[in-house]
């Protein structure tokens, strides 16, 4: 062979890997296109058939992006002596067939240890991740296949025994100070002591930041992301604004078997749903995709086995879009053939071949490549709805639950749900609310003006927001509260007697609580209202001249000569004031009607896109791209359904981009049927 044909062949090989490099080490970023992929599992026994074959019917399947669990146990031999082929191997078919492939660190841990554990032992645990790290980022970062580095999978809900954790425990606790004194007249009480519940979410972040400063020492410029996981039990324990400061993007894992247990399967929907805004009101200034969703059977692992329908497959995925998400993992394509996963989660059968769910989503990555830019420019239209779970009222309910209870009030869970049964009256309407941690909000802007928060039973309020609270009423914004919220403060310490702190936001006083049946009816309006076990009883503020209730308040509940309701005005916005759960009941109920019509009075939805009238088994997930709009619509009733999306301007155009059922668009009034998911373009008149 002459030397120049090699030259040549050199130099093509050059500029092949220049453009494959190019393409594939883009930064995430909030204007890149969407990605879906599935993970292949990586282990021993596997055929160099079988690997190729994964690769190549991802990129078969209009897939282009993999992660990859970089199992230390598979890479270092007794001796110590490294040996990565078996990964070497896979890296080299991703850029064969131009997949983009996260790889997730997974250092040395017991066989049975399925998703990594959260935290080292001791120091010389530490010294050997820090080796792991060193020798896995310094031989893999040369393939052009890498996209990005996952440090940690699925982080939170560990715990702090370990020496290492006792050891960082004390220097914390040295550093902090007196960090409890948030309330001037604490140091009166005897109160429970949550260092436990701040140290652990101060952990989390400094491992976190730790193993990203690890690879960072060997890699500057492939992204760092991360998938945190069951976020309706473990949200308390995650500071995302602090992970936005060292990750590139953040993500999520979202197994419907694993994680929506707080959900019946026709609800799984409203689950992705919020389990997407909470990711998205995390990420803030940095984008964020879905790390893992759930692609196929499980059998022994998770809590509730089910396998998804192909349908399901669209519907989890487009869900996330809406959200903002820059894209979606499945997991995982190719069952492991050990462990309590073998065989499991797959999306080909055991004979290698695509499942029907492999192929729904094909079809979903063919919509997302023929309309690369529209996706890659849209944005959540969320609406200016914001619901929120307060990470201190976590601490306290898990602190104070009894998890035996016959009461959903009084278990671990009540504060979430209490949240998402708003979350979930608002998406009937087809509205965007957004779902976020009280310390994300931002408390900022000059007016509030058309902005709604909600705080649903969020049992203890923080000191330190009353002023912010305020400042979001007084000028302009609207205050739903309902239930126990601000019962207590950050330390368990009951706010509510003598002298109520933010009597002058709420519009007065608790007498009593009364517990009372675990469902019952509350006239609130012109609405009885289904409230659960405790019953409020509020004693207005006086006005101190006329002795009168003061004339800033619109009694609103009644029940017999005891007040149960009140809208309360403050500067230039307004408390609704319910101390009944009435979320929690409607959510137990699952009657949404009553509710909807009780907010619909307070809350101007004509200013929004939404349905009419609104629809209990609908969703809709609006993005807004350049000039035009992206509805993203599912239903989830056992029947065709007609739906009217009513914009406050007029849409035209509308096109549909994706179906996988028989969707007629006639104006703005679309026919979608049972289990069906519809993507629409518009565009403004």
């Amino acid at each position: 062979m002459n030397a120049g044909f090699i030259e040549c062949r050199e130099i093509c090989l050059i500029i092949f890997l220049f453009i494959t490099l190019t393409y594939v080490k883009s930064q995430v970023n909030l204007n890149d296109s969407p990605m879906i992929g599935a993970e292949i599992f990586i282990e021993p026994g596997q055929s160099d058939k079988d690997v190729e074959h994964w690769f190549r019917i991802l990129r078969e399947n209009n897939m282009n992006v993999t992660r990859i669990r970089m199992f230390e146990n598979y890479m270092k031999d007794a001796n110590g002596d490294w040996d990565f082929s078996l990964f070497d191997r896979a890296f080299l078919y991703a850029e064969k067939y131009h997949i983009k492939v996260y790889a997730n660190l997974f250092p040395a841990t017991d066989f049975t240890d399925v998703g990594g554990f959260k935290f080292p032992n001791d120091e010389e645990h530490l010294n050997r991740i820090a080796d792991y790290i060193k020798n896995v980022v310094l031989h893999f970062k040369k393939f052009s296949s890498l996209y990005g580095w996952v440090p940690i999978n699925e982080p939170g809900g560990g715990n702090i025994n370990a020496p290492l954790a006792q050891m960082i425990y004390r220097k914390w606790k040295d550093d902090s100070g007196d960090f409890n004194q948030s309330s001037d007249k604490l140091a009166d009480y005897h109160h429970l002591s949550f260092d436990n519940e701040k140290f652990l979410l101060y952990y989390n972040t400094w491992y976190l930041r730790w193993l990203s400063d690890e690879i960072r020492k060997y890699d500057n410029e492939n992204p760092i992301h991360v998938n945190n996981h069951a976020i309706f039990s473990l949200a308390s324990q995650y500071d995302f604004p602090s992970w936005r400061t060292f990750l590139s993007s953040l993500g999520g894992s979202a197994h419907a078997s694993w994680h929506f247990g707080f959900f019946s399967r026709n609800k799984y929907t409203i689950a992705m749903s919020a389990n997407s805004e909470i990711l998205r009101s995390g990420a803030g200034n940095i984008p964020w995709l879905m790390t893992e969703l759930q692609g196929g059977n499980n059998i022994y692992s998770g809590n509730q086995p089910m396998c998804p329908t192909k349908e399901e497959i669209s519907q989890w995925f487009w869900i996330t879009i809406g959200s903002g998400s820059k894209g979606a993992i499945y997991w995982c394509l190719n069952p492991r053939a050990s462990g309590s996963e073998a065989g499991e989660w797959a999306m080909v059968d055991f004979q290698n071949q695509p499942t029907d769910r492999l192929v729904e989503a094909g079809r979903i990555g063919s919509v997302i490549d023929k309309n690369r830019q529209l996706f890659s420019e849209a944005k959540p239209l969320n609406s200016n709805i914001h619901v929120i779970y307060i990470r201190e009222s976590m601490w306290v309910e898990n602190r104070l639950a009894r998890r035996s209870s016959d009461y959903e009030m009084r278990q671990s869970g009540g504060v979430i749900k209490s949240a998402l049964s708003y979350f979930e009256a608002f998406s009937h309407m087809g509205l965007q609310p957004s779902f976020e941690e009280l310390g994300e909000f931002d408390f900022s802007k000059s007016s509030y003006k058309g902005h709604t928060m909600v705080l649903s039973n969020q049992i203890a309020i923080p000191h330190k927001y009353d002023d912010k609270l305020r400042y979001f009423v007084r000028n302009g914004g609207q205050l739903i509260i309902d239930g126990l919220t601000g019962y207590y403060d950050e330390n368990a310490i009951c706010r509510m007697m003598n002298d109520f702190q933010l009597k002058d936001l709420f519009g007065g006083y608790v007498s009593e609580f009364k517990f009372t049946n675990n469902l019952f009816h509350l006239q609130v309006g012109q609405e009885k209202l289904t409230s659960h076990a405790l019953k409020g009883y509020i004693r207005p503020s006086i006005d101190d001249a006329s002795g009168n209730i003061h004339a800033k308040n619109e009694i609103i509940g009644f029940e017999e000569d005891k007040i149960t309701g009140i809208v309360n005005q403050y500067g230039e916005g307004r408390v609704i004031w319910i101390p009944s759960l009435v979320g929690l009941g409607t959510r137990i109920e699952d009657n949404f009607e009553p509710l909807i019509l009780f907010l619909k009075k307070y809350v101007n939805i004509d200013v929004e896109i939404h349905f009419e009238p609104f629809l209990n088994e609908i969703l809709m997930k609006t993005l807004k791209s350049g000039d035009r709009y992206i509805s993203i619509i599912v239903n989830k009733s056992d029947s065709k359904k007609d739906v009217m999306v009513i914009a406050p301007f007029e849409l035209k155009d509308p096109m549909i981009l994706f179906s996988n059922g028989t969707a007629l668009m006639t104006d703005n009034i679309l026919s979608i049927g049972s289990e069906e998911t519809v993507v629409i373009s518009w565009s403004l008149r």
